[in-house]
C-alpha cells in the first residue's frame, strides 16, 4: 500500500493570460479513494486538473501537497508523488513504445544511477496491466489512437506515484478498453491504495467507477460526494443543462442517468 499523501486547492484562482476559468475553488482531494470530476465543457475541470498537476500556477490561492505550496517544491521531488496523464500527450517523432514507457521512472532516476530491475520491472507490469506488451517495439505515432492511449497509461503506470492524475483517460478508447481502463484504475486503487482523480465526460462509467464525484459548472464547485449524493435530476440540469431522470444500475447499484431528449419525454417538444 502507498503512502497517504494529502492533495488540496485553496481558495484558487485559475486561467489563462486575462481569461479566468476557475473561481475561488477550494477542494481536499481524498487520499485512498478514486474521484472523478464531471462537468459541461468549458466548465474548467481540466483547468483545475492541470493546476493540481503542478502545471499551472493560480493567480490566487494555492495548491498544497503534504501541507506545502506545491509550485515550491523541487520537479523530482513531486514527480515520485504525483503522476499525471494529460488530455493530450505528445511523443518524440520516431520514439518507441518501449522507450516512452521508460520515461516514466525519470523521476525515479539519481545523476549518475543505472538503470534498475525495479525500473525493468516497474516497465513490463505497466506494459502487461495496459496491454501493450505486443507493442513495445513499435513507434508510438504509428498506433492506433486507442493504442496510443493506452501507451501513455502504461507510462503512467511505470512512474509508480501514490497520486495519479489522468484527464479523460478514455479518450479514443472504444467501450470495451474503457472499462478495461477504468478497471484497471480500480485495481490499482484497491490493491496499492493509489490516490485516483480523473476527469471523465461519461457521467454513468464516473458513476460507477468513482467513490467520490466533483461536479463544476462556471468555474466554480458546485457538488462533491458520493455519487447518489451528486447525481440528481437538479444538479444535472444545473450542471449540464440537460433533462434527466436518475435510476438504480442494475449492474453496479449506482446511480444511472437516462437523459430526456426533446423526443423522448412523455412530453416531446416539436
Amino acid at each position: 500500500m502507498t503512502d497517504a499523501h494529502t492533495l488540496a486547492a485553496q481558495g484558487v484562482t485559475l486561467g489563462y493570460g486575462e481569461r479566468t476559468v476557475v473561481r475561488d475553488l477550494s477542494l481536499t482531494v481524498e487520499p485512498g479513494r478514486i474521484s472523478c470530476i464531471v462537468g459541461a465543457n468549458a466548465c474548467g475541470k481540466s483547468t483545475l486538473l492541470r493546476s493540481l498537476a503542478r502545471l499551472l500556477s493560480p493567480s490566487e490561492g494555492q495548491v498544497v501537497l503534504d501541507g506545502k505550496e506545491l509550485h515550491r517544491q523541487p520537479t523530482k521531488v513531486v514527480a515520485r508523488t504525483l503522476g499525471l496523464l494529460p488530455q493530450s500527450p505528445t511523443a518524440p517523432e520516431g520514439i518507441a513504445v518501449g522507450d516512452l514507457v521508460a520515461r516514466g521512472r525519470s523521476p525515479h532516476q539519481r545523476m549518475l544511477s543505472r538503470w534498475s530491475a525495479a525500473d525493468d520491472l516497474a516497465v513490463s507490469e505497466a506494459l502487461e496491466m495496459t496491454g501493450t506488451a505486443d507493442l513495445v517495439d513499435r513507434a508510438v505515432d504509428e498506433l492506433s489512437g486507442g493504442q496510443r492511449q493506452r501507451v501513455w497509461i502504461a507510462m503512467a503506470l511505470a512512474q509508480r506515484t501514490d497520486i495519479l492524475l489522468l484527464d479523460e483517460p478514455t479518450t479514443f478508447l472504444d467501450i470495451c478498453h474503457q472499462v478495461e481502463v477504468l478497471d484497471l484504475l480500480t485495481d490499482l486503487n484497491r490493491e496499492r491504495g493509489t490516490t485516483i482523480v480523473m476527469v471523465l465526460h461519461d457521467l454513468n462509467l464516473a458513476a460507477r467507477y468513482a467513490d467520490r464525484l466533483i461536479a463544476m459548472a462556471d468555474g466554480e464547485l458546485y457538488a462533491s460526494g458520493a455519487p447518489h449524493e451528486v447525481l440528481t435530476p437538479q444538479v444535472v440540469q444545473h450542471v449540464f443543462g440537460l433533462r434527466s431522470e436518475v435510476v438504480p444500475d442494475v449492474v453496479s447499484g449506482r446511480p444511472m442517468i437516462l437523459p430526456i431528449g426533446r423526443y423522448h419525454a412523455a412530453d416531446p417538444v416539436a
